[in-house]
């Protein structure tokens, strides 16, 4: 797929003969076919067939990759003839070869006689009538002729020559090119094909090369859809990625067609987006020619979803027999095998389905609904599908699928079916209602854009007061998730003040929402505003996990100890469901309760992975992952993360991916990958206002500290992390709760820069700010920042006292830190046992989190203590060169799960995995799958 060109296939002009090669800049996704592409272009000449076809389904971007290799060839001095194959010149004998050798046909002049007479007779320039296409000896006279054109055109510069749409071209014109292949070995002229589908025209025998070019993988599928003038997010992102199926001009065009649904149903018998004229021209058109009965069973088939199938055949088969499905294999529409029906390609149904009318499409559902009475789910939507007047009956039918759905952690297929039910529910009241609770469902499964859309549709429907405001609640909340933060405070903080005294749940609902504001923006004046706000809310109302997120993530310091106690009596009750999980989770998190962070917000993402309904939740999948990281568990952070980072992106969940670029950034910058994690935190704060990302910008200042420190600017390392407070006689925290945790860095840059005062003077602000109210972890940042900036007398204490709490325990990383810096302290003053003792114990942790640059550091510090370090072997040296997703993909593929299995297990497609052991493989030092075992050695167990 491309993401500019004026190609033959993927938008523009299209080139039909001549020399021209289109311009381009960027193919998404064919590195591999482009690669091999340039190499056969580029050998001037060859010991092998001087032709390669490149085979692939419609819009699998053949055409492109044929206009780049023209490119290439042109810029490389070759001269390039083109042809493009037409159905409707079929049957117009030499009409292909007659496109490619206009520009030489000045220097037919110079042909034999009997060659020119052959070949401008054929393309009827001559003043006697051509023979008839079958007469063999003027048949071998007119490819004589252009075998020689061709000779005669590469004795001067190599020749290139791109036949596309092969599958239509003209019989003769074939011949005359395999012709000319067969007699030019050895010669600079090479041969490129196009072809639709997996077989190459006969005529060329078997003395060809292949260039197979198939689906796009998940990642390029998506690079495509962001390329376009209205990139799609959430269900709609999802549905067009399902529907192409890695077909790069599908995505194209379906994101062009979803442009213009405000709302596409992600469920549903046949739920297909309306193909372009485009798509439909290229799938529906081995359609004409099939018989009414044929086309009826299939569409039988694409009114189907896979549950349906054997009551699609059964209604199928009540008017016909198998010849009517063999017709349809026949055309290469579907495959019948075991009792179902799978049709060849996913636009294929939806050309089937779309080319119908809307009466016969009704006849085929109330069919399906007839057949599936033992299936309410399924036959309520059929029965959707098959009216178009609101409809009470059907509706409450979809109400009920929805609870069902629910009750099994199903959110978007719950969501999409309250929707449904609200576009047939005759009454406005019942249509509003139906409407939030989607709104509710859509939440839960992280889709803020569907959630905005929802909600701005209950006005339409209500005039009631407690329905509009908990519809302004849903507009703050998706405004949030998609950094409309401003725009979502005018929303919520209204709200909550109008509502605080008469109705305060509803207020503290919207102040929940209205928290992550708070937090992402570390604005104070909406801060100390909430604070305000929550003084007048009782703390017995509404939901406890609410009270409990909204009070700690606004005042994480206040009274943290009440707030833990809170968190305990919240855990004792016995609801567990996702959304009561995650919101439990965050609290914790922010209270630095880590270790109960990692575990509730790890069961709620068990919970909707265990549904393949539910989808992964981007807000759930970032807040995990930082929990992970900040736990010491980095793979898993780090896989959790860039599954985020990808439903993010789908989705519209700005913050969230954000948040995932973070830790990914901080991951790489703590393995020593400078350059990548510089690279990923400029694309984290990229678009986004310092002042309203507080949050985001302070942790990106530390990511930035930590790349300069990887450089050695340590000037640069400690301006970052000094500019995470404010200046002044009282330094500030740029941010109410992310600077404080940078404390011990700051301390530690400031002594290589000589700026021991002035650290001083913001860690003295932080202790009167915060004094007997600092969490275990923020009291190993401070008593290191101390130890660090102490003189002699009182460091050793300042130092054992960080690493004397059980509870710092809880961050591996952090805590082996200081266990570095406090060995480094005790060898300087030549205590060389106590030395070795702690510099050990933050050498088993940097190993076993691949914390390559301070791994290096204690190990120097060991040598200095007369310690032997064991340097790694070859196998273990590549290891340290996967990353962590490569290492815990090899790990899993070490057990023996297929591609599939681990696909299932980290949410990613087979394609992504055998990708991901491709790039494995040399890194270690092995050829295929078997060596796995060998080559992870003990590291072999996930």
């Amino acid at each position: 797929m491309i993401f500019e060109s004026s190609g033959t296939r993927l938008g523009g002009a299209m080139v039909t003969g001549g020399e021209q090669a289109p311009p381009m800049t960027e193919i998404c996704g064919r590195d591999a076919e482009l690669s091999r592409l340039r190499d056969f272009v580029l050998t001037s000449r060859r010991e092998g067939p001087p032709t390669l076809a490149l085979l692939g389904e419609a819009g699998t971007g053949k055409s492109t990759l044929l206009d780049a290799a023209a490119q290439e060839a042109a810029a490389h001095g070759r001269r390039v003839l083109r042809c493009t194959g037409h159905e409707g010149e079929r049957e117009i004998a030499f009409a292909a070869l007659h496109q490619m050798l206009t520009p030489l046909l000045p220097e037919a002049a110079g042909l034999p006689d009997a060659q020119r007479r052959a070949l401008l007779g054929a393309f009827g320039c001559a003043e006697t009538a051509p023979r008839a296409a079958d007469d063999r000896p003027e048949r071998l006279l007119i490819n004589l002729a252009a075998l020689t054109l061709l000779s005669d055109a590469a004795a001067r510069r190599p020749v290139l020559l791109v036949a596309d749409d092969a599958q239509w071209t003209d019989a003769c014109s074939l011949d005359a090119l395999a012709f000319v292949a067969r007699r030019v070995t050895g010669e600079p002229v090479t041969l490129l094909l196009g072809v639709r589908g997996d077989t190459p025209p006969r005529r060329f025998g078997t003395d060809f090369a292949r260039l197979p070019v198939r689906p796009l993988d998940d990642r390029a599928a998506e690079r495509v859809l962001d390329a376009q003038p209205h990139a799609p997010r959430g269900p709609l992102r999802e549905r067009i990625l399902r529907q192409a199926d890695g077909n790069p001009l599908a995505l194209v065009e379906l994101a062009r067609a979803g442009a213009g649904v405000p709302s596409p149903r992600l469920v549903g018998p046949a739920g297909a987006l309306p193909l372009t004229e485009r798509l439909e021209s290229v799938f529906a058109e081995r359609l004409a020619g099939l018989s009414p009965q044929t086309r009826r069973f299939l569409l039988y088939a694409a009114a189907a979803d896979a549950p349906d199938m054997p009551a699609a055949l059964l209604a199928a088969s009540a008017s016909g027999g198998p010849d009517a499905w063999s017709a349809a294999e026949g055309a290469g529409l579907v495959r019948v095998e075991s009792g179902r029906v799978v049709f060849r390609h996913p636009l294929v149904r939806s050309a089937v389905y779309g080319s119908a009318s809307f009466g016969e499409r009704r006849q085929a559902h109330l069919a399906l609904a007839d057949l599936l009475s033992d299936d309410p789910d399924r036959q309520a939507w059929h029965r959707a599908a098959a009216t178009l007047a609101p409809d009470e009956d059907i509706a409450a039918a979809l109400v009920r699928t929805a609870g069902r759905a629910r009750r099994r952690g199903g959110y978007r297929v719950a969501a999409a079916a309250l929707e449904r039910a609200a576009e047939l529910s005759p009454d406005g009241q019942a249509r509003a209602r139906r409407l939030l609770d989607a709104c509710d469902l859509a939440m839960n499964a992280g889709e803020p854009l569907w959630v905005e859309k929802l909600a701005g549709r209950v006005a339409a429907a209500t005039d009631d007061e407690a329905m509009l405001r908990s519809a302004t609640l849903w507009t703050g909340w998706a405004l949030a998730a998609t950094t409309r933060q401003k725009a979502a405070l005018s929303h919520l903080l209204p709200l909550a003040d109008e509502t605080a005294d008469r109705a305060p749940e509803s207020a503290l609902v919207a102040l929940g929402h209205a928290a992550i504001i708070a937090y992402n923006t570390g604005d104070e004046t909406y801060r100390q505003h909430m604070l305000r706000l929550l003084a007048r809310i009782p703390v017995d109302v509404g939901n406890d996990h609410e009270q409990l997120w909204t009070r700690a993530c606004c005042d994480p310091h206040g009274d943290r100890a009440g707030l833990l106690a809170f968190l305990r009596d919240c855990l004792a009750r016995s609801e567990r469901d996702a959304e009561r999980l995650t919101v439990l989770g965050a609290g914790a998190w922010i209270l630095d309760d880590t270790t109960v962070a990692v575990r509730l917000l790890g069961e709620a993402m068990e919970q909707l992975n265990a549904v393949t309904t539910a989808g992964s939740n981007a807000t759930l999948g970032q807040a995990l992952a930082l929990a992970q990281f900040e736990a010491g568990a980095w793979e898993a952070a780090w896989s959790c993360a860039e599954d985020a980072r990808r439903v993010a992106a789908e989705n519209g969940l700005d913050m969230a991916g954000r948040a995932a670029m973070y830790v990914t950034s901080a991951l790489l910058a703590l393995r020593g990958q400078a350059g990548e994690a510089r690279e990923m935190i400029d694309r984290a704060v990229a678009g986004v206002d310092p002042a309203q990302g507080r949050a985001l910008w302070v942790r990106a200042r530390w990511v930035r500290a930590l790349v300069a420190a990887l450089e050695g600017n340590h000037p640069l390392e400690y301006e970052l992390l000094r500019g995470l407070f404010t200046v002044g006689p009282e330094p500030n925290p740029v941010h109410y709760h992310a600077s404080y945790y940078a404390l011990g860095d700051l301390a530690a840059a400031a002594v290589r820069v000589g700026k021991r005062q002035d650290a001083a003077e913001v860690l003295a602000a932080a202790r009167r700010r915060l004094d007997g109210r600092m969490s275990p972890r923020l009291l190993l940042h401070t008593r290191r920042a101390e130890a660090v900036l102490a003189d002699d007398e009182r460091a050793a204490e300042l130092f054992e006292a960080a690493l004397g709490d059980p509870a710092a325990e809880q961050w591996p990383f952090e805590r082996a830190v200081v266990q570095l810096e406090y060995g480094q302290w005790l060898r300087r003053r030549r205590r060389t046992g106590e030395a070795r003792t702690e510099l050990s114990r933050a050498l088993t942790v940097f190993e076993q989190l691949n914390a390559r640059p301070w791994e290096e550091r204690t190990s120097a510090e060991l040598r200095a203590c007369g310690v032997t370090v064991r340097g790694g072997d070859g196998a273990s040296r590549g290891i340290e060169r996967l990353t962590p997703q490569q290492l815990q993909i090899a790990r899993l593929a070490a057990t023996g799960l297929t591609n599939r299995q681990i696909g299932e297990r980290l949410l990613l497609s087979a394609r992504t995995i055998g990708f991901h052991l491709y790039q494995t493989y040399p890194k270690l030092g092995i050829t295929n799958r078997a060596q796995l075992r060998d080559a992870l050695g003990d590291t072999g167990t996930p």
